[in-house]
């Protein structure tokens, strides 16, 4: 069976939904898949800059992949592929992409990673992003499976 754990955190501002980014990217580890979801407006693009940003450069150009569904990033730690699934319209359109070069040795950053269906690796870490207390605040809520599930025991309190 499988190891997963869960946590949720408090993201108070948009700040700390970057600083969630940073602790992330400083965790992955090539063939690492972390999966972004929710709502239209939660932070899934705020916290992919900033995991991008800490792994190349503070000033790096992060375009939101909506229309060209992939932006590759090489960086000391592998290869960072930054999938935004939204328009996919079925989950082997996604093979076209270099879906299977991503999982086996980049890092795979994935938005909308629901439209994958069956493809979505057992093995990952979803970050669940919804609307907090406050109009600035998120919930975040981070499950982990396989490998991430020993990595995210670092965050508990």
């Amino acid at each position: 069976m499988m190891t997963s754990i869960a946590l949720t955190l408090d993201l108070t501002d948009e700040a700390a939904t970057r600083s969630l980014g940073e602790t992330l990217a400083g965790m992955a580890r090539a063939g690492d898949v972390i999966a972004l979801s929710g709502t239209l407006g939660t932070g899934k693009s705020t916290l992919a800059r900033a995991f991008i940003r800490f792994l190349t450069t503070p000033d790096e150009d992060v375009p939101s992949p909506t229309f060209t569904l992939v932006q590759i990033y090489d960086t000391e730690a592998g290869t960072v592929w930054h999938f935004d699934l939204y328009r996919l319209e079925k989950p082997d359109d996604a093979l076209e992409l270099g879906l299977d070069d991503a999982f086996a040795d980049g890092i795979s950053l994935m938005e909308w990673p629901d439209r994958l269906g069956p493809l979505l690796p057992r093995r990952r870490l979803d970050v669940t992003l919804a609307a907090g207390d406050t109009e600035t605040s998120r919930k975040a809520t981070l499950t982990a499976r396989g490998a991430w599930a020993d990595r995210l025991g670092e965050l508990m309190p």
